[in-house]
């Protein structure tokens, strides 16, 4: 038995191969249930419109709008009934799918709201009948259809309920003599049953394509055996998913880059496509436990390239800094070994990442371990070897890669060859930030800041923090930050050989790093 190949299971209308329809995803469905709310709300404002505010702002339309049940009672019912809807949608307790079943049964109700705000009134059955020609309620029953994907199934027999609105309140007026006018039965199916059978067919159609759709985008983000669950981020480099695996229990990280989003001449995606594939290999090739693990990758026939990583549960250090302050010197030197362990495997293998920064750390809960660093984003790696068949860099001469506010001096320059040292530079300005929650330079433009990195001698960070620095650590930081690469810490071993020396004025210990984890991410926030 042939085994579908990825292109087959990525795009499976292409192909010709259909695997059975899995439903609507979690998102489709979340924001099915988010755009049920704002239909409901849409829905109350309309009929606050019609009646209610007529009522509010003029005597004469006041006494006749409450001079009856029949004319108050189907406006107040079908405004109250919506915001109720509203509510459902807003809470947090309610399961999606509970939200949009009862969805379905609003559905129907409104329908007999507006049905009722029709043709109960029986002073408005004239010699001309009001129920000629489709009412609002066929409106009502295609929008919601389109709008709030269901199984066709759901959809059709709501859509059924719904059509029986106009026939049921015009059948109850005539049946119970509150109006002159008389139909034949045949003239009543006609004129009220036929065209909302024509309706409903209409709005089963439309069910079926929507519900459909929904279906093949979810067979479209299986990836032969995840299934992408949510995007979380898009880049220069491609697009981030949350996925699953079909079978294992274990979460994980896809990242992808489709033909489409290379764009450009034939060379530049060429370019793109082969540094996707080195920041793949790179990070496939390292072992330390710091590094992001790669768990599979590979190219489509169509081009689209893909790999799979471990996900992690906690935040990278630029959202740690701007949603918690600059962290005490213990915690920073804590991180920092970690970052120097990842680096020292990635050196000795005359591997230089060139773009550290906090948005390429992470900090994480690891296992049972808090506070484990991982280092990702090997896009811009750049050997110092030459690989077989050829130097691994892909850059351009006279080309800048990285991101300026942790572009080391040379980096920038491009007046001496790229080493270890480098990414040494970009660990001081790291190490800045978390002591400081500030960069070594800002400027107007990222040139303006490059230009400083070259030229002007950074400010000490135990001056630019309330936070206690041991002198040891503020030299230190400052020797990663030396413009000339001799004058730094050589290699990212001894880094963080000179980190253990730092005397600080508390340690650092597991039973820190769990209590904080407790406190401002507890496990139970993975669930949402």
């Amino acid at each position: 038995m042939k085994t579908p190949s990825f292109v087959e299971t990525l795009y499976p209308l292409r192909t010709g191969r259909r695997t059975p329809v899995t439903g609507l995803s979690s998102d489709v469905l979340s924001q099915s249930a988010r755009r049920l709310g704002i239909l409901a709300a849409l829905y109350a404002f309309v009929f606050f419109m019609s009646d209610p505010l007529l009522a509010i702002l003029f005597s004469e339309e006041r006494a006749r709008f409450l001079s009856s049940p029949i004319r108050w009672a189907p406006s107040t019912i079908a405004i109250a009934m919506a915001l109720l809807v509203v509510v459902l949608t807003w809470s947090r307790g309610i399961a999606v799918k509970t939200v949009l079943s009862w969805g379905l049964a609003f559905e129907v109700a409104a329908s007999f709201g507006i049905a009722a705000a029709q043709f109960l009134d029986a002073s408005r059955y004239t010699a001309e009948p009001p129920w000629a020609g489709l009412s609002w309620v066929a409106v009502w029953m295609s929008s919601f259809t389109v709008l709030i994907p269901s199984p066709p199934r759901r959809a059709l027999a709501a859509a059924l309920a719904s059509a029986a609105a106009v026939p049921l309140t015009v059948g109850f007026v005539m049946a119970a003599d509150l109006t002159p006018l008389q139909i034949t039965p045949f003239r009543f199916f006609v004129q009220l049953v036929l065209p909302y059978l024509l309706v409903v067919l209409i709005a089963y159609v439309g069910a079926r394509v929507v519900y459909n759709l929904g279906a093949e985008l979810n067979r479209a983000r299986e990836l032969g055996s995840y299934l992408l669950v949510e995007r979380l981020g898009e880049g220069g480099m491609g697009e981030v998913w949350r996925a699953r695996h079909r079978i294992l229990a274990r979460p994980a990280a896809i990242k992808l880059m489709r033909p489409e989003v290379l764009g450009g001449s034939a060379m530049e995606r060429e370019s793109l496509s082969l540094r996707f594939e080195r920041e793949a290999q790179a990070t496939a090739s390292m072992r330390s436990p710091h590094t992001i693990e790669l768990y599979d990758f590979g190219i489509a026939d169509d081009g689209t390239f893909y790999y799979v990583m471990e996900f992690l549960d906690g935040f990278d250090l630029q959202v740690l800094i701007d949603q918690f302050g600059p962290i005490p010197s213990e915690r920073a030197v804590y991180l920092l070994t970690q970052i120097c362990h990842s680096l020292g495997e990635a050196h000795a293998e005359g591997l230089i990442h060139r773009d550290i920064k906090p948005a390429n750390v992470y900090v994480c809960r690891h296992g049972r371990e808090p506070d484990f660093i991982k280092v990702l984003d090997f896009g811009l790696v750049k050997s110092q070897h030459n690989a077989v068949g050829g130097e691994l860099t892909l850059t351009m001469d006279h080309s800048l890669h990285g991101t300026p506010a942790f572009m080391a001096p040379e980096q920038v320059l491009g007046d001496r060859p790229l080493d270890g040292r480098s990414d040494i530079y970009a660990v001081g300005c790291l190490a800045y930030w978390l002591v400081t929650g500030h960069l070594v330079f800002s400027g107007r433009t990222p040139m303006e800041i490059m230009v400083q990195h070259t030229q002007t001698k950074p400010v000490p960070p135990s001056l630019r923090t309330e936070l206690a620095i041991s002198r040891a650590f503020d030299d230190l930081i400052m020797a990663c930050l030396e413009k000339n690469p001799d004058h730094r810490p050589p290699t990212a071993e001894i880094l963080a050989a000179r980190l253990a020396t730092v005397e600080t004025t508390n340690k650092w210990t597991q039973q820190n790093a769990q209590k904080w984890w407790d406190v401002h991410h507890p496990r139970q926030s993975r669930v949402a």
